[in-house]
């Protein structure tokens, strides 16, 4: 593996657990797809960072938990804002 690569692993977990962010805050961050974000923490950290990659995992997993709160949240959101009656 191209030390690029096992480098972009490294940052891209040290991200996701200092920040609890999720695949795609992190894909955009470091201007990548959602999936390299997910086979650098599944696949290729495993092999250089086998700690680190599982630091990471948990991270991922509890966003992939809330994510169903997180989008409803969001969809409320959106309707609040543009609303286009008000009640008097």
């Amino acid at each position: 593996m191209k030390t690029y690569i096992e480098e972009r692993a490294v940052e891209v977990a040290n991200f996701i657990i200092s920040s609890n962010a999720t695949v795609r805050e992190t894909a955009k961050k470091f201007g990548i797809s959602k999936s390299t974000v997910h086979k650098d923490v599944t696949e290729r950290l495993t092999k250089i960072n086998p700690n680190l990659a599982g630091e990471a995992r948990r991270v991922l997993e509890v966003n992939k938990s809330e994510r169903h709160i997180r989008g409803g949240m969001a969809t409320k959101e959106k309707y609040l804002q543009h609303t286009p009656f008000k009640k008097l």
